[in-house]
Formats: C-alpha cells, structure tokens, sequence
C-alpha cells in the first residue's frame, strides 16, 4: 500500500499537494477547508518585550455542508517517510479541542481514522476514505440525531461586512446550545470569560433559532442599561427590524407582538415597588426562549428577581450566560440552569492567543502594615481620630488619608508617564466618593493631560450622569478621551472596554467573582491596534486572589456570600437602575469616616514587585525589571571583563542590543524609567549588571577629545571623525555605525559617502578609523 511514496521523499506540503488533496476534494467537494486557522498563537511575556507565538493551523477541516457551519473532522497530513498513524495524536488534540467526532491523519499513503463516537481507530486505503453521506450517517446514527437537531445544526449562521465568522469555541457554544434546544432541554448555561464574545455567541444562537423557526420570541435580560444598550446597537445590530427595548411605562401590549426579540432590564419588569411590570406586558407563553446575561450578577436580592421573571415564564426556555458562575449558600446559578454546556475560561482565552496576558506590579507603601494616630490627632474637621491601627480594609472606607490618595495618583501618572500617556486606564476605587477624591488628585497629577484636554481623567459612577454620558467614549477604540476613568462598581463587569491596557486596584476586593471581572476588563486583545497586554497596579494586595484555585476555575464557592465582607453584594448598586435595598430589622449605624490631610499622615512608596502568572494563575515570577534585567544579563556575561571582551570584540555594538531584546530586555525603556537616557547602552549594562559607575554620552565625548586622538589625522578626516563623535554625543553609538549616517548632515555637505570614504583611502580605512573612534570611546580617561 504505502511503497510507491518511499520511492523518493517528499515534503508535508508535497504529499498533501499530490496526494491527499486530490483524494479528499474527490468526495467531499466543496465541504473542506485547507489550512484553517484555530487559534491565534499566545502573546507572552518576557521581561518588558511582548512577543507572540505561531497561530494553530489544521491541514483538513471537513463540514457536515457547503456552508462550513457544522465541522465534522480533523485531517492531519504528514510527509510520506513518516507512518500513516504518525500524525494521530496531533489530530486528537485538535479534534478534541475543536468537538469533533472523527480525527484522521495521513502520510499520502494511507488514512487512519479515530471515531470519537465508538473509541475505534482503523487505517484504510487514500481511495477508501469515507464519502460525506457516509460520514454523516455514521455521526447522525452515532449521535441519534432527530430531524429536529439535524435541521437546527444545519442552519447558517449569520455572515455580513461587519460580523466575523465564529470562532471554534464560539461554535461549539452555538452548536451545542442548538443541538441541546433541539433535544428538548429547557435550562443552559454557558461559561465564557470576559472578552471572548459571550453576546456575539448569544445572538448568532438567536439568529440561527429563529431562522429554523425553532424559536419566536426571545426576551434578552440584563441588569444594566450599558449592556443592554451595547448588545443592541454591536451584536445585535442585524436585527434591528425586529428588536424592541421594553419600557415598562410606555409600551402597549397590543403592539408588542410585532416584535422579535425583546431586551429588558430585570429591575424594571419587577420594580422597586415590587410590582410584576412583566406580567401586565406579556402572558406566560409569550416568550419562548429567554437569555440571562451575566447571570452571575446576582445577590440573594438581586436573584429572586430575575428567578420571579424565570420562573413566571417557565415554558420558554432559558440560557444562563456568565463568565463566573457561582455557587453558594445563599445563590445557586448552578443549581437553577444545571452544569454548564460549555465552558471556555480565562486560561483557554489566553493560551489560544484570543485574550490578552498581564502582569501585576504590587505597590507596597510605608502605611502598608497598619498607621496609627498619634495620641490626640485630629482631623480636618476637627473630630478626634480614634485611636486605633488602621490598614488597607480601613483606607477609603473609614479614613481618608489625603497623601495616601496623592501617592496613589502619582504611581499611576508615573506609570503612565513611564509606558503611554494615551493608555486607556480604570481606577477601581472604595466608593463613588473615593472615586471623586482619586479623579481630583489624578486631574492635579496629569495637568499637562488635562490642559489639552479635561476629559483626560472622569469619574464613571453611578450617580455621576455627566461622568457616565462619557462612558460611551470612554471604551471606544477610535476615541481617544477620556483616558483614565475612576469609578468604583460601575465599570467591574459588562463593559467592553476593548483598549484598557491600565487597571488600577485601589478598593479591597473579596470576592473571586468581582476580582474575576475587574481583570476581565483588561482582557480584551486588540493586536493591531496596539494592544497586546494590560498592566494591574495593584495597591491593596488583591493579588494574593491568584493563589486561589478557584481562580480560573468553573465555579466559586464564597462561604461570605450575604455577609458585610462580601464586597459583590453591591455588585450592582453603582448602576442606572439599582434594586431598592431590603432593609434589615436594625440597620447597623455607619460609622462617620475621619479625613487626615497631607500634613497629618505622610504616605511613600517603599517598594515596587514585578509579578508575571500564567494563565492558570500560577505566579511565574515576580520581581523589580530591573533585577530581571541583572538576572539575564549575568546569565550572558558572567563577568564585567567577559562583557567588556564581547563589547570590544564586536564590529557591530547593535548585535549585543538585539541579542538582548531578543531575551524581552528593552534597554532604551529601562533607561527611560531610569532617568538614564543620556547613558550609553555599554555604560547602563556595566551599571545594572556590574554596579559600576555610569558615564554620560558627553561625558565619554569630552574624554575622547582630551586625548591625542585626532591628531593623527588630515583635517579633512578630523571634520568627519569629529562630526561622528558629536553624533554619537547626542544619538548613540548605533548611530555612528550605521553607514547610512553619511548621507545626513552635516555629512552631506562634505560629499557623497563614497567620497568620505576616499579620504580615509576607501570604505577599509573609513571602517578601520571608525573602529578607532570607538575603541577611544570606550578606553577609560587616564
């Protein structure tokens, strides 16, 4: 069977070209796509360089029809010296990962099959390979498909000028939601991490219900106005005809019927008053398919509404979609829409390239253990400050530390002074009070920013209506103001905030839910716009949440959950609409917060940590950039005499600079955040490798010309070595040595560079003498 390929080797890309190819389209047609792309390849992190790995791309993808909606199997072609199985394994992995029922793999010679519906695996001859009604007909015996299924998979998604093709987690999320609705099942609930396009997911599984005309009316519930808003004017948008955002003051139940696809928050259908707006609207058959957006979103309080709204239409069914379900004592989404169909969490979204890494730079401060009054102190108001040791849970909360809120505003301003003045960045703040105080001492910090323009810093909060007609702007991608956003619930979930690549975590943070979500606004990767990663600036040490493993996991058992510590109670009380509290029989008095100005708590940044995780949130490492940077370049040069060996001994001073970004080392931004920009690249190594005293470019310069260098020289030689020397003065010695350098002034004025060369006696001796100049540089001043 296999002899005829071993007469003479042939590449992967030959045998796939005169093999295998030809024998696929010779049944499947046009039901088979070539090089399809599954992920788009990790972005890591090294030291301050980004870097991305290779995409995943599958040699064979076969399709259940023509319009490529329902892939069926995984062909992995290898070249033909390698066996026919040899390239099984890699064709399990992906049909695993992409949900498929059959993997095969190939060397041109022969097929091998593994039947994820019967465990079996078999080899056959090229020209045996199964045909598409075959194959068909085994999946839908295997998987007891009903007409009802086959019809739902079948029907197409929806494609247009402004709406991507699914991605292959979105897929199966759409699949399996249809095939599940196919079957009967009333209660779904999908687990996908923030920003891998739960509404895109939601409306593609609409669109495709309703144009099978398996479902009618669908009612899409929400708890904010920004998502509800969002969802129609984005994903939705192609259904605009048929879309109505329910008012419950306004609309008549005549005209609803109209309608397709309903969008409401779930604090209006049950109001404040407690009144069931939804059942004066709709009967309880009216709906037959219902979407409970970030159905996390729920507090004991929170859930019994939207559980009256499930439980009023009980006939339809519902779909639970969330990127952190939760399950506790007091809140049970799992119990209510069941396991999750499908979950694609953080750690999938980040190693498949769709999520954007991050790292976290802890701020530790010299009030970080706990501050203390001294005996008598007294506030700005004049009150005496109880005396007693106050600590992050107090900052913000009970007392205002006015310097602690400078210093904070600061670190982030340098920050951002240090990366991108433009960076889009949250601020996550105790209250919306302290989302004013940082706002003031963020606009003070950045009033250069701000005398360009004053949006350059807003507060989004709840109340704030001026603050959140800005919010729109705020996560555009093609707006630039405003740029840095302090709020303190309003932002945490649901927003796209596409090109945030700052999150500032100033309030303490207990709950695995909300510290899921805040990262989550981060998360979002825009490559070619500039986005590959965020930063977290965290100064209440909410990081230690990484070592919970319940970080990236499916489910969050918080035993606080109703308790005051449990800050996602309020989740939702920074919102357009929040839900009237339940008071308690005695509300606990509130304890008046102490204000404490500049002079009466001074507050400094003692010390700065590095921290990179993996996907899992695995802490990877965590250290100063700098000591990074000494780690690595000791690692290359074991000794200052072994660097100043490789420094002398290269022609080109720029192989040493690549050779240390290629290890995610960026020397000219850590002489920026060191204030070294003047260094030369030789002296910062010998500086944060050797701890040896730095010299400034002009100080080298002014070395060379004390000594007796150019005197060896015509004067026509000594106008362009001195004309060199003054470049390197002012750019770097990769300036000089650029060859290019002859064709600018003052250069230029001297003749063509083939003409400074001669007056060395040709590009040898202009290389020799160059090499010279260098060697002076770099020779100690006696």
């Amino acid at each position: 069977m296999d002899a005829p390929l071993y007469h003479k080797e042939l590449s992967e890309e030959d045998t796939k070209r005169l093999y295998v190819t030809p024998a696929l389209e010779a049944k499947w047609g046009n039901k088979i796509s070539m090089e399809t792309r599954i992920t788009d390849g990790q972005v890591l992190l090294a030291g301050n360089k980004v870097r991305r790995c290779k995409p995943k791309f599958v040699d064979y993808m076969l399709y259940l029809d023509d319009a490529h909606n329902m892939p069926i199997a995984v062909i992995e072609a290898k070249k033909n010296t390698l066996s026919a199985s040899h390239g099984m394994q890699q064709a399990i992995d992906y049909a695993r990962r992409l949900d498929l029922a059959f993997a095969y793999s190939t060397n041109g010679s022969s097929f091998c099959e593994h039947d994820f519906i019967t465990g079996t695996e078999r080899e056959f001859a090229m020209c045996d390979f199964p045909t598409p009604d075959e194959l068909i007909r085994r999946y839908k015996e295997g998987k007891h498909l009903t007409p009802e299924q086959e019809r739902a998979i079948r029907q197409p998604y929806y494609s247009g000028q402004n709406t991507n093709a699914p991605r292959y987690y979105q897929r199966i999320a759409i699949n399996r939601t249809l095939d599940a609705i196919a079957r009967g099942q009333q209660r779904i609930l999908l687990v996908m991490a923030t920003g891998t396009g739960k509404t895109y997911t939601a409306f593609q599984i609409v669109y495709r219900l309703l144009k099978s005309g398996m479902k009618k009316k669908i009612l899409y519930l929400a708890d904010r106005n920004i998502l509800v808003d969002q969802s129609i004017q984005q994903d939705f948008a192609p259904l605009e005809k048929d879309t109505h955002k329910i008012n419950v003051a306004k609309d008549d139940p005549a005209t609803l019927p109209a309608y397709q696809v309903f969008f409401a928050l779930y604090q209006q259908l049950v109001g404040d008053d407690d009144v069931e707006h939804y059942s004066r609207l709709f009967r309880p058959d009216f709906f037959d398919l219902i979407i409970v957006d970030e159905c996390h979103r729920g507090s004991a309080r929170e859930e019994s509404r939207w559980r009256r709204i499930l439980e009023y239409f009980d006939g339809a069914t519902q779909i639970g979609m969330t990127a952190t379900p939760k399950e506790t004592q007091y809140v049970s989404n799992m119990s209510y829409f069941g396991e999750p169909l499908y979950t694609y969490s953080l750690n999938n979204g980040i190693e498949d390239g769709f999520l954007a890494p991050f790292r976290v730079i802890g701020v530790q401060m010299n009030i970080g253990d706990g501050w203390r009054p001294v005996a008598g102190q007294r506030d700005i108001y004049g009150q005496l400050i109880p005396d007693r040791i106050y600590d992050n849970k107090d900052f913000d909360y009970k007392i205002v530390l006015e310097d602690r809120i400078r210093e904070v505003a600061e670190t982030i301003t340098a920050y951002l002074k240090k990366t991108d003045r433009m960076a889009k960045t949250i601020v996550f703040c105790a209250d919306e009070e302290a989302a004013l105080h940082m706002r003031n001492a963020l606009n003070n910090a950045n009033a250069d920013m701000v005398q360009k323009n004053p949006d350059y810093v807003v507060r989004i909060t709840g109340s704030d209506d001026i603050g959140k007609s800005k919010l729109d702007y705020f996560i555009s991608v093609s707006q630039p103001y405003p740029v840095i956003a302090t709020t303190s619930k309003l932002l945490s979930t649901g927003v796209d905030c596409k090109m945030v690549k700052v999150i500032a975590i100033d309030q303490m943070i207990s709950s695995m839910t909300e510290f899921k979500q805040i990262i989550g606004r981060g998360t979002r990767l825009r490559w070619e716009d500039g986005k590959s990663h965020f930063t977290v600036l965290d100064f209440r040490n909410v990081a230690r949440l990484f070592a919970d493993p319940n970080w990236d996991g499916p489910i969050e058992i918080d035993s606080n959950f109703g308790t005051d510590s449990n800050d996602d109670t309020d989740a939702s009380t920074d919102g357009e609409t929040p839900p009237a509290p339940v008071p308690p029989p005695q509300p606990p008095q509130r304890e008046p917060k102490c204000r404490v100005d500049k002079d009466g708590c001074t507050v400094k940044i003692i010390h700065q940590t590095v921290s990179v995780y993996d996907p899992q949130g695995r802490l990877l490492r965590q250290e100063n950039i700098i000591d990074y940077t000494r780690e690595n370049l000791r690692g290359e040069f074991a000794s200052l005499d072994g660097f100043l060996r490789q420094w002398s001994s290269e022609e080109k001073k720029k192989v040493i600079s690549d050779m240390l970004t290629e290890r995610g080392i960026d020397l000219e931004q850590l002489k920026e955040q060191q204030g070294m920009q003047d260094v030369d690249d030789y002296d910062f190594i010998c500086h944060v490798a050797f701890d040896r005293k730095p010299l400034t470019r002009r100080e080298r310069a002014n070395n060379v010309r004390k000594k007796d260098f150019f005197s060896r020289y015509s004067a026509e030689a000594r106008a362009v070595l001195e004309a060199l020397l003054d470049r390197y003065m002012n750019e770097g010695i990769y300036e000089i040595e650029d060859l290019d350098i002859l064709k600018l002034a003052p250069f230029n004025t001297m003749g063509k560079p083939s003409r400074i060369a001669a007056i060395f006696g040709g590009p040898e001796g202009y290389n020799r003498a160059l090499r010279d100049l260098e060697e002076a540089i770099y020779t100690p001043a006696v």
